[in-house]
């Protein structure tokens, strides 16, 4: 899966905490790391991997995305942004998040963080209407870049310019200090997505695919081994793959260790990927009469 995913136009990124108990070199109590990859939200072949590692390093990213030359979209974690060979993109999301916080912070509805707010409620406005119905005769690359180019541009640049006249108003430790430092360092990730209409404006699809990882995480709490960290990631990978391909897990993993015993010693098992196998399963389905 992993060179599936290689070899897709467009990757998300995040990482996640995990705790491996017993890790050479490492305390029980340490942290360890689920870094999580998945393509593009409309893709033909979703892909959704999770990788064990012992920490946060830039290696790790590095290593995993070797050799890869398309877009990369990230939060502001600097590690992903020495990836070499690709384009980065930003998550808008997380910059609103920052906004959204000194919002809620504050005693008064109105201010800055309001200003800033309404900023990123009319650059998702543009994003809504571009998944809407196509006009007659337009492909949805054409019709989200001409959107984009109308609207979020001039959007991007009212807004560029309230940051940096907001920037030396506000105490540089306040909420809304922190909210307008995040997004004016981050903005050439975060704008850059109105010249590939292929691009996202956020990261929310991956964030996505962490929250299941993240909610039973409260249940499990720990990994034993480095071998059972290695093994969860494996089949989180499998499970929320096939949820990005619309392939019920329980039947999938039915299918394919059925199927697995049957298959010589290094046969390519490639027709068992949760997305080539969704037609299969699906036509075994009985239909109503």
């Amino acid at each position: 899966m992993r060179v599936i995913l290689l070899s897709q136009p467009l990757i998300h990124g995040d990482e996640t905490t995990v705790q491996v108990l017993k890790e050479p070199g490492k305390s029980a109590q340490s942290k360890s790391y689920m870094w999580t990859y998945r393509s593009a939200q409309d893709c033909d072949q979703p892909v959704v991997l999770f990788e064990y590692q012992p920490g946060r390093e830039q290696a790790h990213p590095q290593l995993f995305l070797a050799g890869y030359e398309g877009m990369l979209m990230s939060d502001g974690y600097s590690a992903w942004r020495t990836v070499k060979g690709v384009t980065h993109y930003g998550c808008a999301a997380h910059a609103r998040r920052k906004f959204d916080e000194a919002f809620k912070a504050q005693k008064k509805p109105d201010g800055r963080a309001k200003q800033g707010l309404e900023f990123f409620k009319a650059l998702y406005e543009v994003e809504r209407l571009a998944r809407g119905d196509l006009p007659e005769g337009e492909t949805r690359i054409d019709y989200t870049y001409r959107l984009r180019q109308k609207h979020s541009v001039p959007l991007l640049e009212a807004f560029k310019k309230w940051l940096d006249e907001q920037a030396d108003k506000v105490l540089p430790q306040s909420l809304i200090g922190k909210a307008i430092s995040y997004t004016r360092n981050q903005w050439v990730y975060m704008s850059r997505y109105v010249e590939d209409a292929r691009a996202p404006i956020d990261n929310n699809v991956m964030e996505r695919e962490v929250r299941p990882f993240a909610t039973s995480r409260k249940s499990w709490l720990f990994n034993d081994t480095v071998a059972g960290a290695k093994a969860s990631a494996t089949i989180y990978s499998l499970v929320l793959t096939c949820r990005a391909c619309n392939v019920e897990p329980f039947e999938y993993l039915c299918e394919v260790l059925t199927e697995l015993p049957q298959r010589a010693a290094g046969a390519d098992v490639s027709d068992l990927l949760p997305f080539n196998i969704g037609e299969r399963l699906a036509r075994r389905k009985p239909t109503a009469d």
